[in-house]
């Protein structure tokens, strides 16, 4: 499957052109809000709540912010130049890359596929987007939205399976961008180091969640049932399990299972607000992680249905299965700690992750956490929330990600940053030319003086 691109207009210059599209693709995504919701839920029983603030109104937030600066964006900015090259006027001009590829991922599959999207046509670049077949009604809407938006010579939208991703990635491209596991990031960074193509990958991690003895612990939690059990566990930037002060966890293990009842019922599997596990292989894989394991919470299943219960681990052996990888799904690990050593020696356990959050009041407790271990972003006294910032970076470091973005530095990812200096003619200092005896003291002092 070879794809080419012929021109279309002149997008890769002509800004009013992209914002057109932008307005254009605004339009589309407002019209089929609805059809999305009920997509979204057709795949995994997402719940419309959800659906919104994660997905249709995130998407028409960063349409509206990308619409509102993409001019300031986009033109070329004139920077300080430096004195050596006196005189001259120095540019940093914005450049779209080129061709670009976008695989999109199955757990926020309209918001993770549309938001890299819009800043890539921000960016002036050509677009093959690839969506999830795990979600085939949300990946059906996304490809009528696409065809009613573009011309499909400038962005298309490839729907399959595993087979077209690893087509699509023997291809060349000026970038790609991934959503989706580690180890699936492995092989597209493979895939694209054989062309030198620059990539951001959005991966994930085994995310701690900190909760000390200062804390308010009936308010963490509230924000961390929401956080972990929002869209069925199935968020990357999910806290994967809590560290909680041995001074206040049993208290604290009461408060997150009145939490949980108080959110879905004494039955979660009858709740509206409570999303199902993706698929069946996604099911098992989380099943499997409760045996043998003592259950505070939860546990219950059903195949069927692909339902697993908000669920609450006491204490796992740090070699079990669900301390093993990331989890991804609502199963929640509670371990103890009792000082700084003991979370150094659980976290420093595993690779860098895309989120920490820690629970306290006391401010330098919580400022040392942030500052001694390395992560993607998160929050004191709250989980998720950081990721709807769009002035904060969203992304991982090392197993986690490469790049970021989210609003200004999401037009700047898929943009080449070229640098221009327009050289005066009226004034040319000599001692720059060969030959070069009797000037290196001079140079020297000159380089030294405008150091």
């Amino acid at each position: 499957m070879l794809l080419h691109f012929k021109q279309v207009m002149n997008f890769k210059t002509d800004i009013a052109y992209r914002k057109q599209l932008l307005i254009k693709l605004l339009n589309c995504v407002q019209l089929h809000e609805q059809e999305i919701i009920n997509a979204l839920y057709n795949d995994f029983k997402k719940p419309a709540f959800e659906a919104v603030i994660s997905e249709t109104a995130y998407i028409v937030s960063e349409l509206n912010h990308t619409i509102k600066n993409i001019n300031k964006w986009a033109k070329p900015t004139m920077v300080l130049p430096s004195l050596l090259n006196f005189p001259s006027t120095d540019y940093i001009y914005k450049e779209p890359y080129g061709k670009v590829l976008i695989i999109a991922p199955w757990n926020y599959p309209y918001q993770l596929a549309l938001c890299p999207l819009i800043s890539a046509v921000a960016a002036g670049n050509e677009i093959v987007i690839k969506p999830s077949e795990l979600t085939p009604n949300t990946s059906k809407i996304i490809s009528k939205i696409i065809s009613e938006t573009f011309d499909e010579n400038h962005v298309k939208c490839v729907e399959g399976g595993v087979e077209i991703s690893q087509e699509l990635l023997t291809q060349r491209w000026d970038y790609i961008f991934f959503t989706g596991s580690v180890a699936v990031g492995k092989i597209v960074a493979k895939a694209a180091a054989v062309n030198l193509t620059p990539v951001t990958l959005e991966l994930g991690g085994k995310n701690p969640c900190i909760i000390d003895a200062t804390a308010n612990i009936k308010l963490a939690a509230k924000r961390i049932v929401w956080g972990k059990f929002l869209n069925a566990g199935q968020t990357c930037i999910a806290p994967d399990y809590l560290l909680v002060s041995n001074k206040i966890k049993t208290a604290f293990i009461e408060l997150i299972k009145k939490e949980i009842i108080d959110v879905y019922g004494e039955n979660p599997e009858t709740s509206p607000d409570f999303a199902r596990i993706i698929n069946q292989k996604n099911w098992s894989r989380l099943t499997e992680m409760l045996a043998d394991e003592s259950i505070l919470a939860g546990g219950i299943i059903n195949r069927k249905d692909f339902y697993l219960a908000p669920t609450l681990l006491d204490e796992p052996s740090l070699d079990s299965l669900v301390m093993k990888d990331e989890i991804f799904g609502p199963i929640l690990p509670i371990l103890s700690f009792e000082n700084e050593a003991d979370l150094a020696s659980i976290i420093s356990r595993y690779e860098k992750p895309l989120s920490l959050y820690v629970f306290s009041n006391n401010r330098a407790f919580a400022k040392k956490i942030i500052q001694n271990y390395s992560f993607g972003g998160g929050c004191i006294n709250d989980t998720v929330i950081y990721f709807t910032n769009k002035r904060l970076p969203f992304g991982g470091v090392g197993h986690s990600g490469i790049g970021a973005y989210h609003g200004k530095l999401s037009f700047s990812t898929f943009t080449h940053y070229k640098a221009v200096v327009k050289k005066a003619n009226w004034l040319d200092i000599p001692i720059r030319y060969a030959p070069y005896k009797g000037k290196l003291n001079s140079i020297k002092n000159l380089l030294k003086w405008f150091s």
